[in-house]
């Protein structure tokens, strides 16, 4: 099974920290950047992969989120939010795998685009939405049941105050990209 497909299937676990200090963060070094970074992800990958970046979307529907997703997110417990999984590819290869989850109250007026981006990436409509606000970031690693670590981050995003949950797990295809500075901080 591929590191994917056993997030997929929430074959894994973590405890989530909220990143306070930088200097403390315990992930080996070629991970930091990639989980410290408060920037567009998106954009981020696209210079990594000299433009050769696409999203594959692995499946949305309407789930229950996890507890610590509902949590974050202050929903009810098993109250039904719309789920997308996708991978985000850089030269064909499979970097990130994202989660994002929507609770139903989000996606009403302008925000109900979100439920129809299809494989356009998440970042490209986050960070050019002048009303997109950021909540900290929370780093975990993962552990999948085969034993192998995975870093991760997600934040709670809000767009007009309406919240929704980013979940980026950095696979091991990445852990050998350059990580580029960024040209602007839109997209």
């Amino acid at each position: 099974m591929t590191p994917a497909q056993a997030l997929t299937r929430n074959h894994f676990s973590t405890r989530w920290r909220t990143l306070k200090r930088p200097s403390r963060l315990a992930a080996p070094q070629p991970w930091r950047s990639w989980l410290q970074d408060r920037g567009s992800l998106t954009q981020r990958l696209v210079l990594a992969s000299q433009g050769h970046f696409r999203v594959e979307v692995l499946r949305q529907g309407y789930f229950k989120p996890s507890h610590s997703e509902a949590r974050a997110l202050g929903l009810p417990p098993r109250q039904l939010a719309l789920v997308r999984e996708v991978l985000l590819l850089g030269r064909g290869e499979p970097w990130v795998y994202a989660r994002s989850v929507f609770p139903v109250s989000t996606l009403s007026g302008p925000q109900r685009q979100l439920r129809e981006i299809g494989n356009r990436s998440l970042g490209s409509v986050l960070f050019r939405d002048p009303t997109m606000q950021r909540e900290p970031l929370q780093i975990g690693d993962l552990r999948l049941a085969d034993g192998t670590r995975l870093w991760a981050r997600r934040s709670v995003f809000r767009l007009a105050g309406k919240p929704l949950l980013v979940c980026e797990v950095f696979l091991p295809a990445l852990k050998s990209v350059e990580y580029p500075l960024r040209r602007n901080s839109r997209g």
